[in-house]
């Protein structure tokens, strides 16, 4: 029951940033790093009860691609597995934009065989395998998330800001390296390359545990799937999507089905002083 929650808890991610909930992210050592010679960053990831925080598990790496400013794939650097987060280093040889992001697939199944229950989880080349074609009763959730940051060498460039067409992505107009505080900013969310009209996303500032507060300021994207906000306070944020809204999912009463479909997105930002 409790490995159970976990997954529940993770696939609600970009969603369920709540006090209470174990939250993936990744954190750049800094987001525009300005260097004659040689520019690098240290990457972390894991999953913890509070925002940046080390105090959980770390997060897996599977699905990790580090993409440069030219649109080519790099390799991590000096990639350390720790008990409660991995991390890695990100080369920027080129001056330019970098996205580092982790995309991940899966299939949540629940069925009977014989009376008795069973669930499963994997990839879906995997499940006509591992799910038996007599199974009844079954239900079928198919989930997409998406974990990133984006870090700049330099001067900033667009060409990783383009979208994949798969899943919940960020196209940011202003470039998510250049956040200054009390500016103002355009992002624009897309599903499958399609605008994400009304879509609601929070961003989420680091430090919590200083706080004793969430700090959560929640914005809805317009029927192109934009919107221009006012940067908030300087400090490292997450912003946290998820399709199907949570409320929507419980709208027509009673007890929510699980979606067939359920796509989320968690991407780290950095707001600079003004």
């Amino acid at each position: 029951m409790r490995i159970q929650k976990t997954v529940i808890a993770l696939a609600l991610a970009g969603a369920a940033f709540g006090a209470q909930a174990h939250k993936p992210w990744v954190l750049p050592s800094s987001t525009f790093v300005e260097n004659d010679r040689e520019a690098w960053v240290t990457v972390d990831a894991a999953i913890s009860e509070g925002l940046f925080d080390i105090d959980h598990v770390p997060l897996k790496l599977d699905g990790l691609t580090i993409i440069g400013p030219d649109g080519a794939t790099l390799e991590p650097q000096n990639v350390a597995n720790g008990k409660l987060r991995n991390s890695f280093d990100v080369k920027m040889a080129k001056n330019g934009t970098y996205k580092i992001a982790l995309v991940n697939q899966n299939v949540f199944a629940s069925y009977k065989v014989n009376g008795e229950m069973k669930r499963w989880r994997g990839l879906e080349a995997s499940m006509a395998k591992e799910v038996p074609a007599n199974a009844e009763d079954l239900k079928v959730t198919r989930t997409s998330s998406r974990i990133e940051t984006f870090v700049t060498a330099n001067e900033p460039s667009d060409a990783v800001l383009k979208p994949t067409g798969s899943g919940l992505e960020l196209v940011p107009v202003t470039n998510p390296t250049e956040l200054r505080a009390g500016e103002k900013a355009t992002w624009r969310f897309l599903l499958d390359g399609k605008p994400a009209a009304n879509l609601p996303f929070s961003l989420i500032p680091g430090g919590v545990r200083y706080r004793g507060t969430l700090n959560e300021v929640r914005f809805s994207t317009d029927a192109k799937g934009e919107i221009t906000f006012t940067i908030p306070a300087a400090g490292m944020y997450v912003a946290t999507a998820s399709w199907p809204a949570p409320q929507a999912q419980g709208a027509q009463g009673g007890q929510a089905q699980p979606p067939a479909r359920r796509v989320t997105y968690s991407g780290t930002v950095e707001v600079l002083p003004e």
